[in-house]
């Protein structure tokens, strides 16, 4: 029975049983997470992330050796807990449009894997399948952040 919840956990609540772009249905799951994230306080935004990311690993963990040790397609837990960190402390994503900028760069980080997220890949287990998401999260909070920088620095001057 545990081994089912934790694969229930693992493919984000059967999202990532989708036929088409689990990855992305299961990370559509971590808007909301991300979304009330944004609502609360910086430090309870970061410790609710950094705790999720952290139980996820053993869930991954144990959900590869389900799938012969692979970085199965359906695991989808570690986009959904590695979004939020995508967004962390830029409050103007808390609105539609800025969300939808947000995980569509995320996705493009996570689907692209350019350097040093493709290196992040090659860890193996559980701490290697939370921690590419971890750095396409990384990745796109700079790239977001630098926007909203930019755009408000020389847009509305």
């Amino acid at each position: 029975m545990l081994e089912t919840l934790n694969l229930w956990f693992a493919l984000g609540f059967g999202a990532g049983l989708s036929p088409i772009a689990p990855g992305t249905v299961g990370s559509l799951l971590g808007v909301p997470l991300a979304w009330w994230l944004l609502g609360r306080p910086l430090a309870q935004h970061a410790g609710v992330t950094a705790l999720l990311l952290v139980l996820a690993v053993p869930v991954c963990h144990f959900a590869s050796a389900q799938f012969a040790g692979s970085d199965h397609g359906g695991i989808v837990l570690d986009e959904i807990v590695a979004f939020p960190l995508a967004v962390m402390g830029l409050r103007a994503l808390r609105h539609p449009l800025g969300m939808a900028l947000a995980f569509a760069v995320y996705r493009f980080f996570d689907g692209l894997k350019p350097p040093p997220i493709h290196y992040a890949e090659l860890v193996s287990g559980g701490f290697g399948i939370v921690l590419d998401d971890t750095v396409a999260a990384i990745a796109t909070w700079l790239v977001v952040a630098l926007g909203l920088y930019l755009w408000r620095r020389y847009l509305f001057v």
